[in-house]
């Protein structure tokens, strides 16, 4: 009997840019093209209509009752954060400087708010000057917004961060649970509540993040469903009625080989069920989703040119003019215990038939500089445009671009 073949789990599909002529097409512009355009390599590239395209799906698959925020840190790129601004209902921010890139892109102040976990003085003077929502994170910001206050006679919005007693099951970067940076212990909240009320601060709700980088629908219902109960429970404590209720992100997009896409359908579901009890049992609140990878993660590529091509002992390389110093992620080095290849492909020979195992490594003096690790690609030869897709999130600001000393690669919105 002929034993069974065993097939190495693959990448899914990256179709979402078209293929015209054997070429990757970015923004309706061949890649070639795009690459001429912008006048050097290497670069990112996002696309706009894909980013529409995801907005539009998600609210296909979600209650309309309930806000899309989007999780500015995963890419503060301007123009970027200036075209999702006029698709989603608001912006989260993680420092003053995003706080700046927003407020430039037209986001309504109102419908911005602010986390992170060590907010300093100045920042949070901007932040209340601004009329934006801050998510207090320790009983510090409290006496500090309260100075704030009293110094300026502009009273902070506010709502809680909580650090929640459970944590999002199977995700890539666990974001609660457990001893956290991030927020106040749940157990602590009723406390720091008290302490709102007493500074007459202007409390608005709740924010709970479990974790990010999810793709099993299963945990991220049961991380949604765990943050309700516990904002209920809180609720009861607060100084007055919830009407902003941030139940976070967590939702992923597929990077290594056997990962899925996201199934949209049983989130909603649950999402829908929670939206109904909350409007008898909160019903003042504002249910928000906060997204940042999964909004434009996709819709990205990192594009480096191929210099030079050389076989070692059998093993080729095609050396590129990008590396970790522009996508730490990709290179392995942002996270990853055991390194595994993002999707890669030689963007102008997409219909190539030939295909040969190569690692391509960036022109940095470290073996950690390595973008595909003996991976099928087509035949490439010197002046070759080497893509990394799902780059659309933590990459460009992500990476130590200084290291080294090699020239910074720039963002293109197409």
């Amino acid at each position: 009997m002929k034993p069974l073949e065993r097939t190495a789990p693959r990448h899914a599909p990256m179709d979402q840019f078209a293929v015209q002529d054997g070429e990757l097409v970015v923004g309706g512009i061949g890649l070639g093209r795009l690459a001429a355009r912008v006048g050097q390599t290497p670069f990112y590239a996002y696309d706009r209509q894909l980013l529409t395209r995801r907005i539009t799906e998600l609210r296909h698959a979600l209650p309309e009752t309930v806000k899309l925020h989007y999780a500015m840190k995963a890419n503060p790129m301007p123009a970027l954060v200036g075209h999702l601004a006029r698709l989603v209902d608001g912006i989260d921010v993680a420092s003053a400087g995003e706080l700046k890139v927003a407020l430039d892109a037209g986001a309504a102040p109102r419908e911005i708010s602010f986390a992170g976990p060590g907010k300093q003085r100045a920042e949070l003077q901007q932040a209340v000057a601004a009329g934006i929502l801050v998510n207090v994170e320790s009983f510090r910001e409290v006496a500090e917004l309260a100075a704030i206050g009293d110094q300026t006679g502009c009273t902070a919005r506010v709502a809680v961060r909580v650090n929640p007693d459970f944590e999002l099951k199977s995700s890539g970067m666990k974001m609660g649970g457990g001893a956290k940076q991030f927020g106040v212990d749940a157990e602590q909240v009723p406390e720091l509540l008290g302490r709102i009320a007493d500074a007459e601060l202007a409390f608005e709700g709740f924010h709970l993040f479990a974790g990010s980088q999810n793709l099993r629908p299963e945990a991220i219902v049961d991380a949604q469903s765990k943050s309700f109960e516990l904002a209920l429970r809180l609720a009861e404590s607060a100084p007055s009625p919830v009407r902003f209720l941030n139940l976070g992100g967590g939702f992923g997009i597929p990077y290594f080989p056997g990962e899925p896409q996201l199934d949209l359908a049983p989130i909603g579901a649950a999402l829908a069920t929670i939206a109904e009890r909350a409007a008898k049992e909160l019903p003042e609140a504002q249910l928000v989703l906060e997204l940042g990878r999964y909004l434009v993660g996709e819709a990205g590529i990192y594009v480096t040119r191929v210099v030079d091509r050389k076989v070692s002992r059998g093993q080729t390389f095609l050396i590129a003019d990008g590396g970790l110093h522009h996508h730490l992620s990709a290179s392995g080095n942002f996270g990853q215990v055991i390194r595994k290849n993002y999707p890669v492909a030689i963007g102008n020979r997409m219909a190539a038939a030939s295909l040969e195992p190569v690692s391509i490594v960036g022109p940095l003096c470290t073996p950690l500089d390595l973008l595909a690790d003996r991976m099928e690609l087509a035949d490439a030869r010197p002046g070759d445009l080497v893509v990394i897709f799902q780059s659309g999130a933590y990459g460009f600001t992500a990476s130590p671009q200084a290291f080294l000393g090699h020239p910074a690669c720039i963002e293109v919105l197409v």
